[in-house]
């Protein structure tokens, strides 16, 4: 795939910059959002955002397929808890979904599935990528 920093999650993120006119903190992490407990350590680790603007109270989340379909090479992975990841990820997003705005933020999620995709990525047409992009955070 290359380096993170040119993903689809980053590249989205970027148009969000843009059309908020700031830049937002990528994989920001809060004390009160956390994962499950882990067995061997007995401790939990703080779960990233994507992308987070404190100054508007704003956390984007960019939702490529693994969140709506499993993915084998994603969901291989062992979890702490035990439940599959595909599950995992499912939970995190409720979590997100839950939490995030019972401490005042406000969260966005976009989905890889609103932009033209070749191949798993985005086909990048800044014209109509930043139009969705606007579209979700108005």
């Amino acid at each position: 795939m290359g380096k993170r920093a040119d993903s689809d999650e980053h590249y989205v993120l970027d148009l969000c910059d843009e059309v908020i006119g700031a830049r937002g903190e990528r994989q920001a992490t809060f004390l009160w959002l956390v994962g499950e407990v882990s067995p061997t350590t007995g401790r939990a680790r703080r779960l990233p955002v994507d992308g987070y603007w404190p100054a508007l109270g704003l956390v984007v989340e960019f939702q490529e397929k693994q969140h709506t379909a499993a993915v084998p090479l994603f969901d291989r992975r062992a979890t702490v808890s035990g439940v599959p990841r595909g599950e995992q990820r499912r939970l995190y997003d409720q979590r997100n979904a839950e939490i995030l705005p019972q401490q005042g933020i406000r969260l966005v999620v976009i989905h890889e599935s609103e932009f033209t995709t070749k191949t798993d990525r985005i086909v990048r047409d800044h014209e109509r990528d930043i139009a969705v992009v606007r579209a979700r955070l108005v």
